[in-house]
């Protein structure tokens, strides 16, 4: 039978905290309630990697991650409390940063199309006239090389060199040219690049896990997990990239005896995973849109769209053309190489069209794919889609676009597959990490999953998602934050309050633009608003963030061209906060403003994420305030000393207010594991509760199947209207308890305003319990 998890706590796993450390974790996380413990990428990576997704040796478990007898003692410490171990997996790709520390792509750099391994990377040989071209060489004009150890060096990086290429004493730079690899400057890896990437990242080569023994040695340390029974179930990183990710998922379950897998699936709108794929689910980002949404008030929509609007110089963009812009200029730029390994593949078929027509088109197409991708001929109405909004953008290639779809819509056709791994990679770059960053209107809206267009959600349409999402898929994760979130939970939770002061903000944002000024009116809405979200946060963190953030919207500055005068304006306008007395007022002021209700979206964020349908998992550290931002801010080490203190506090009968501390947070999270874990039988249905009376609309409710979850929402708006007045909810006639604060209650039509006198939330049950 398919061993299920009850929830999870997701921990990242490193050198400074390996899986031994993790192992001496697992008494609390049992006393927090969690049922399985889960894992970030566990397999060797390069050196110093804190993420673990630059896979080098996948027979071995990293020695710096604590090596195969960290994971027993994990195993062994989770299995001895009745709890399951989750490990995420990297099936895509693999870390070539440091050449000789992966022993598969040495050995390609130094054989060639001849090595064993040539069948496991995705090479386009032909094009690079049978050498790997690798972008590692600066911008000078005549980089030096030369002989050390036997190796071919570039500065401190080292290459193989073929048997026979170097022995009749030739200079290093005629060396290098008898090499199977050509070392090119950076800059041509947009255009000229022959190896399937992770991304735009030259560092993460892809593999071909479709080959038989490539996915079977790539696995053997994964299957001995779950034959030596350590694991229970996996996370897979990325299977949009892989050829096939319903195969993959088969050959997955033959391999692990069908365990419990999640994938990381990025779901557009309405979109479903597949329901042929052998996977429970995703990883929840479309949860974590769901829940974001109910809680930002519709009524500051339309002033925070003018504001948004008003400090833009050019034109505000509709959502759509602006994520079809960015795609575009992704398509024709970094990942450009991709799509001219398409056409070259189309070449003999295309041959009716003119010079440079496919690519075009094939961009085109790329830039109007409204989802990450299809699994043809699953998904086929995408491509279509695609190529219909692209001919209403590009009636010039009509032509080129009647010789592509038939060709595009051939599962069997190499260039279809490839387009299909090469969607995503376009979604990806140009949503996520482009416009995301230059659409502010509400900053905690564009996460990671989300449709920034889509502004907030309704109770009725939020109850239809929860109803929809326990109907088929109860066993996918539900999330609020995680490794690749933009901002954590609270971080948005407190932003989603401007949505109910929009006036204030447009006046704070104008003082603050005044004292300030960057002259990026969007990335500046950006900034405030993310760091009055995570306030009070260290000066390097937020320069960290604001560098990152300004280099991804591309608008002023780039990563591959900083602009040195803006980024000075950006840094001083972070420094600002904590040197102009001005401005520091400002901040203090705002945060002032939104921090109560901010921790009430909070609090009623985790309550709602915990108890709803799915599988929850609390991001380490999250069971307090998450204010982190985007990685690697948000893999920062976590204080479980002081956690373990709270925790026991709370278990000692303390009811902590609601401050700075986070301490409600562990509350709730604690009363809400506990009770999911041990009463699952509470938790068999999705049924929607009404509120009666004048404040309703602030209320989210439903009952599991005799757990009942009370949430405020809009607290700001609630307060002015006078609080809950003579709002009541409808219980069932029976003895019932508040997990939260221990009240007991009789039942039935309760007033809203007496059940949540102590905190916005509560949990309720049956007193017996």
């Amino acid at each position: 039978m398919l061993s299920i998890p009850i929830s999870t706590y997701r921990l990242q796993v490193r050198a400074g905290f390996d899986l031994n450390t993790a192992a001496d974790l697992v008494d609390y996380l049992q006393l927090l309630g969690v049922d399985w413990v889960y894992l970030s990428p566990l397999l060797a990576a390069e050196h110093g990697s804190d993420h673990g997704y630059d896979v080098i040796d996948h027979s071995i478990i990293d020695p710096a991650r604590g090596g195969a007898s960290g994971l027993d003692a994990l195993s062994a410490a989770a299995h001895g409390r009745g709890m399951g171990v989750l490990v995420d997996i990297v099936p895509n790709h693999v870390g070539v940063a440091s050449p000789a520390t992966n022993p598969w792509w040495w050995d390609l750099l130094k054989r060639g199309t001849a090595s064993r391994y040539a069948e496991a990377f995705d090479v386009d040989w032909d094009f690079g006239n049978g050498r790997i071209r690798i972008p590692v060489l600066g911008d000078e004009e005549s980089p030096e090389f030369s002989i050390v150890d036997g190796q071919l060096a570039y500065y401190d990086q080292r290459f193989p060199i073929a048997e026979g290429t170097a022995d009749d004493g030739v200079d290093a730079r005629t060396v290098h040219h008898r090499q199977h690899y050509e070392l090119v400057n950076w800059r041509r890896a947009d255009s000229e690049l022959n190896y399937r990437r992770f991304f735009a990242v030259n560092s993460l080569a892809g593999i071909r896990v479709e080959v038989p023994w490539v996915f079977d040695e790539s696995h053997a340390e994964i299957v001995r997990w779950f034959d030596e029974k350590l694991v229970d179930g996996l996370r897979v990183d990325h299977p949009d990239g892989v050829l096939d990710p319903g195969a993959y998922l088969d050959d997955l379950a033959r391999a692990t005896g069908s365990a419990y897998v999640l994938v990381e699936k990025i779901l557009e709108g309405s979109e479903r995973m597949p329901t042929h794929w052998q996977a429970a689910g995703t990883t929840g980002y479309d949860a974590l849109g769901d829940i974001d949404r109910v809680l930002v008030d519709p009524a500051g929509r339309h002033r925070l769209d003018r504001l948004d609007a008003s400090i833009d110089d050019a034109p505000k963009q509709p959502w759509p053309d602006l994520i079809h812009d960015t795609k575009r200029a992704i398509a024709d730029g970094i990942l450009r190489s991709e799509i001219l390994r398409i056409a070259r593949m189309l070449a003999d078929e295309t041959d009716a069209l003119s010079t440079g027509e496919a690519d075009d088109a094939l961009a085109e197409i790329a830039a109007c794919f409204p989802v990450y991708r299809s699994y043809l001929p699953y998904g086929l109405e995408h491509l279509e889609q695609a190529v219909s909004d692209a001919r209403h953008r590009r009636p010039d290639l009509d032509d080129a676009f009647d010789v592509l779809l038939p060709l595009l819509s051939d599962p069997s056709n190499p260039a279809a597959q490839r387009l299909q791994q090469t969607t995503g990679m376009v979604m990806a770059k140009g949503v996520e990490d482009t416009a995301f960053y230059r659409y502010s209107r509400l900053a905690s809206l564009t996460e990671v999953g989300g449709d920034p267009s889509e502004f907030s959600i309704d109770l009725d349409e939020f109850h239809s998602r929860q109803e929809k999402r326990h109907a088929v898929f109860p066993a996918s994760l539900t999330t609020l934050s995680t490794h690749d979130t933009k901002r954590g939970e609270d971080v948005r939770a407190r932003i989603d309050v401007l949505s109910e002061i929009p006036s204030e903000w447009r006046s704070t944002l104008t003082s603050l633009r005044e004292l300030a000024p960057l002259g990026d009116g969007p990335l500046e809405n950006l900034l405030w608003e993310s760091i009055v979200g995570t306030w009070p946060a260290s000066r390097e963190r937020l320069h960290a963030y604001a560098e990152k953030a300004a280099r991804e919207a591309g608008n002023s500055t780039a990563w591959a061209a900083p602009d040195e005068d803006f980024e000075a304006r950006m840094h001083a306008l972070v420094d600002s906060a904590f040197d102009n007395p001005r401005v520091a007022g400002i901040v203090a002021t705002i945060v002032e403003r939104v921090s109560p209700p901010g921790w009430s979206n909070s609090l009623a964020a985790k309550l709602i994420q915990l108890t709803a349908p799915g599988v929850p998992d609390v991001y380490q550290g999250s069971e307090l305030w998450e204010t982190s931002l985007v990685d690697p801010d948000n893999r920062r080490d976590v204080d479980f000393v002081q956690r373990r203190a709270l925790l026991t506090a709370i278990d000692g009968g303390e009811h902590p207010p609601i401050d700075s501390t986070g301490a409600a947070k562990l509350l709730v999270t604690s009363a809400a594991l506990r009770l999911r874990r041990d009463h699952p039988g509470l938790f068999t249905r999705y049924a929607p509760m009404s509120a009666i009376g004048e404040a309703a609309e602030h209320l989210v409710a439903f009952d599991r199947g005799g757990a009942v979850t009370l949430a405020t929402r809009l607290p700001v708006r609630l307060e002015a209207r006078g609080g809950w007045g003579s709002t009541t909810v409808l219980l069932p006639q029976r003895p019932i308890v508040d997990l939260i604060t221990g009240v007991e209650y009789e039942g039935g039509e309760l007033e809203v305003g007496v059940l949540l006198a102590r905190y916005p939330v509560a949990l309720l049950a049956t007193r017996e319990l």
